[in-house]
């Protein structure tokens, strides 16, 4: 099966092993970095809890993922129910700059990955970030 290639700015990002509300703030921290098909605050639906639902997004990185410009935002550790698995793809650089941003929120764990000739395609796990301990706490 051939896939169409995707922009060299463009990141396809697919979740699953996880619940709609952890896919819905996966979503929302990269909608806040980078334009999409999805928008900030649109809640995934599952539809059957007895069968595995996965969540797709399309990820702008626009048109230098050499030099993305993405949205400002203040990143902060994000709470997640449990971990979600996250396969990514795209161009190289344009994948490294997305999880990138990722790392920003939750903690990251690479558990796979396939390079082609033009993109990569990278499996990560994600697990909520933990708060930086404060001295004397």
């Amino acid at each position: 099966m051939n896939l169409p290639r995707l922009p060299a700015s463009q990141v396809q990002v697919v979740l699953s092993d996880c619940d709609a509300h952890d896919a819905g703030l996966m979503f929302d921290v990269l909608c806040q970095c980078f334009s999409s098909d999805r928008c900030v605050g649109e809640e995934p639906h599952e539809v059957n809890r007895d069968r595995p639902t996965v969540w797709a997004g399309t990820f702008d990185l626009l048109d230098d993922p050499e030099h993305p410009t993405g949205h400002p935002h203040e990143p902060h550790p994000v709470p997640l129910s449990g971990p979600v698995t996250a396969d990514v793809q795209g161009s190289p650089l344009a994948v490294r700059h997305l999880r990138e941003a990722l790392e920003e929120s939750f903690t990251v764990e690479e558990v796979g990955a396939i390079a082609g000739d033009q993109e990569v395609q990278v499996q990560l796990r994600l697990e909520g970030a933990r708060s930086p301990r404060v001295a004397g706490s």
